[in-house]
């Protein structure tokens, strides 16, 4: 598994590349954004948009993990159909080739021939890239792939990106919108019982070079099994603290918003993409990131979960929480799991957080959210 870690790292830069490359040049970046339809589409969004970027990015991934790690075949799932539509109208499945000449074929048909465009894709997919991180590189843990599979979200955060708002993050607090909210997550969980137990956030956005090159990113891994709880950042003491911070999306019920604003000594705060709101969370920056609505998914919380998890934190249904809350419950609230799909359910929506979503690094918050709103929910 320590292996595996180091991989999706490597990986995890290389679709950091991806993103930036895609970015680079504004006419290229045009044609690479597609609307999504029918049962792909978030139905929080009145446009919901895919790029080349998610779909390059996603099977990208899912080549180089199974190239190494063959028993994980069938167990790499993604947020993206990799089937895009070229400007002749033609229906092209992106897959990442052996050969880098076969991807630079297959891409050049979805860019209408741009040759240059997919030579900088195809040499960014196919570069050897070693990311290192020596805390990683000495972890030491038995789990055997066999037992895990994965979920990816290509770009966390889409909108973000597709904007492109050149906003840099803050030394301190972070981004409400933005590039720096568009992040690749890669999350691996237990295949029977759905836990997260690793997780790799890269924001490919996190500051702009001064001398003019683009921008540069930052990485960040947690591994939650058994008795080992890892991360890239130093585990840190809770401290109780009279003020309480919430994070939320600005598009949050206004019922909501009130319940959590009567909270005594509260502050709501708004940021874009659920990955970064719960990476907000991760780096003690908010007390916790509520969402009340199933507007997101497996994708968009598997892998900060982990790094929650390693920190001694988590990721729990708010419905349940509230419900618990209510019936005097007053054991552990039970995480989210991400191995069962939502028997009934089409499309996306198999796969939704539906009970909406709290992330804590400190569980005695929850029982506040959840005071103050039963009965809202």
């Amino acid at each position: 598994m320590a292996e595996l870690l180091r991989l999706l790292l490597n990986v995890s830069e290389k679709a950091a590349n991806v993103a930036r490359v895609c970015r680079q040049e504004a006419p290229l970046f045009e044609l690479l954004v597609q609307e999504k339809k029918g049962a792909e589409k978030n139905k929080k969004f009145i446009k919901d948009f895919k790029t080349l970027a998610d779909v390059i990015i996603q099977e990208m991934i899912r080549h180089d993990v199974c190239a190494q790690f063959p028993e994980l075949n069938g167990f790499v799932h993604g947020e993206e159909s990799n089937t895009f539509e070229n400007g002749l109208g033609e229906s092209v499945t992106v897959t990442v080739c052996a050969q880098e000449e076969d991807t630079m074929a297959l891409l050049a048909k979805v860019l209408d021939g741009d040759q240059t465009a997919a030579s900088l894709l195809t040499n960014a997919i196919h570069q050897k890239l070693q990311l290192r991180d020596e805390k990683a590189e000495s972890l030491q843990i038995s789990l055997n792939p066999d037992d895990v599979a994965i979920w990816i979200d290509p770009i966390d955060g889409t909108s973000q990106y597709i904007e492109g708002k050149d906003e840099e993050e803050p030394d301190e607090g972070f981004c409400p919108s933005g590039l720096p909210c568009a992040l690749v997550l890669i999350g691996v969980y237990l295949r029977a019982t759905g836990q997260p137990v690793m997780g790799v956030i890269n924001q490919p956005f996190k500051c702009k070079d001064p001398m003019g090159h683009g921008w540069t990113g930052q990485h960040f891994w947690g591994v939650s099994y058994g008795d080992v709880n890892i991360s890239s950042f130093t585990q840190r003491s809770l401290q109780k603290r009279d003020h309480l911070s919430v994070l939320l999306s600005s598009s949050e019920k206004q019922a909501v918003k009130d319940a959590l604003a009567s909270i005594p000594n509260s502050t709501l705060m708004y940021a874009s993409g659920a990955g970064y709101k719960i990476l907000c969370v991760i780096q003690g920056l908010v007390d916790m990131y509520v969402l009340s609505e199933g507007t997101t998914y497996k994708w968009d919380s598997c892998a900060p979960h982990a790094l929650l998890r390693a920190l001694g934190g988590g990721v729990s249904d708010l419905n349940e929480c509230v419900r618990s809350h209510v019936n005097g419950n007053d054991g552990p609230r039970p995480e989210l799991t991400y191995h069962e799909p939502h028997g009934g359910s089409k499309g996306v929506d198999r796969w939704a957080n539906r009970g909406g979503v709290i992330a804590y690094l400190d569980s005695s918050v929850i029982d506040k959210a959840a005071a103050a709103l039963a009965g809202k929910i």
